[in-house]
């Protein structure tokens, strides 16, 4: 392929639709750096992987040369995105808004060349409109062409409230494209008609329109929902390493192969293609396919020796090969009168629930330094240490103090 197909093949990988792939090639051959814009509103301190399925996108822009302007909505934030919502939204303070962004601009740099990186904030120039100018930004979309919009249809078609402030959001949204004259802007496949906005916007503004490029949804470590912090299927991007990895290994094979087209950087698609081919024949275990992936993300966030410290570690407890004081000690704060040992799976977070514990223990399936244990009625007290395990990929190095 030449550059620019190569190009083309780059940005493509993972995206579930480019709108449009012709106005992109022809944008691409213009031999300028791109604008490329995503934005983010601070809803959260913390990002996880699903969030970065976009900044990994944004950093193969950079990779080729463009201009990526990390985009944090502390207005938008203050409004609150209506997306994939049944109820209103409840809008967060601008203290809430300020904390979180100040997280999140720390956070980014991880994957984001930081030197080509420009951080913006929209409240730069919302902050400057007055309210004759939100009447004209209003005036130039309909209630009707709102009400197309799939999450505002149902509401409204199941009787739900639509606060007014909530047909804003993709005005504001599509107006920051105005703002930053974006060539490109990228989002998640639930926020197509906010960035179809910004088209209509910049037209509308005598800018050409941007590039409209969706990316799916990742789905969490259930391989059936979006990766959420409220589902707890989530890998949190600051989290320890140990944490990446075994979080990574629980994974479905099917999902692994998502996971890599959607956060590897270090696979290509050729490659993976071939690493399918070697797991049908039984050329490649499934477990090692899964390690490559966990030691790349546990790297990326973390670096090389602690990537590796914690494979070590997750090694030694479920293969029984290694040390397992390579893994990180977990302090739990005991009770005086202690922990029964299905309350204490359960705080060491091996277990959801005590119930579950004591399943378990009846499957022989929990076991303390390598050894298996039965007796649910053992207490232990503070000053002890040991390594907790259920099953073969739930374990936790504790002290109790």
């Amino acid at each position: 392929m030449n550059e620019l197909d190569q190009a083309l093949a780059l940005i493509a990988r993972g995206a579930d639709e480019i709108i449009k792939k012709d106005d992109l090639e022809a944008r691409l051959k213009l031999g300028r750096p791109l604008r490329i814009k995503a934005g983010f509103d601070p809803t959260a301190p913390d990002l996880h992987l699903g969030h970065t399925v976009l900044l990994n996108k944004m950093r193969q822009f950079q990779d080729l040369g463009h201009q990526v302007i990390f985009l944090i909505g502390d207005f938008t934030g203050m409004i609150g995105d209506p997306t994939g919502k049944n109820v209103t939204r409840k809008p967060l303070t601008r203290e809430d808004v300020l904390a979180n962004a100040e997280t999140y601009a720390e956070q980014v740099y991880k994957v984001l060349d930081r030197d080509r990186t420009e951080l913006r904030f929209n409240s730069e120039w919302f902050g400057k409109m007055g309210a004759a100018d939100m009447i004209r930004l209003a005036a130039q979309h309909t209630v009707a062409r709102m009400l197309e919009r799939d999450d505002f249809a149902k509401r409204y078609k199941s009787e739900q409230p639509i606060a007014i402030h909530e047909f804003l959001y993709p005005l504001v949204q599509g107006y920051d494209s105005v703002a930053l004259e974006c060539d490109v802007e990228l989002g998640g496949t639930d926020q197509k008609f906010n960035l179809l906005m910004g088209r209509a916007l910049q037209e509308h503004h005598g800018q050409p329109p941007q590039i409209v490029l969706t990316m799916p949804l990742l789905e969490g470590l259930d391989g059936v929902n979006k990766m959420s912090k409220s589902l707890g299927n989530y890998i949190g991007i600051n989290e320890p390493a140990i944490d990446i990895v075994t979080k990574t290994m629980k994974i479905g094979d099917e999902l692994m192969w998502r996971w890599y087209e959607l956060l590897s950087f270090e696979v290509s698609l050729d490659e993976l293609a071939t690493m399918k081919a070697d797991i049908a024949s039984g050329a490649l275990n499934p477990r090692d396919a899964k390690l490559r992936l966990a030691r790349e993300l546990a790297t990326r966030f973390h670096d090389a020796a602690s990537a590796e410290q914690a494979i070590a570690g997750w090694h030694a407890v479920v293969r029984g090969e290694g040390d397992t004081s390579l893994l990180p000690m977990v302090d739990i704060v005991a009770p005086p009168e202690g922990f029964r040992l299905a309350a204490l799976l359960t705080a060491a977070g091996v277990t959801p629930s005590n119930s579950e514990a004591n399943r378990k223990l009846k499957e022989r399936a929990v076991k303390i330094d390598g050894d298996v244990v039965e007796d649910a009625a053992r207490v232990f007290t503070a000053g002890f240490e040991g390594v907790l395990q259920v099953g073969k990929r739930n374990f936790a190095r504790i002290r109790l103090i």
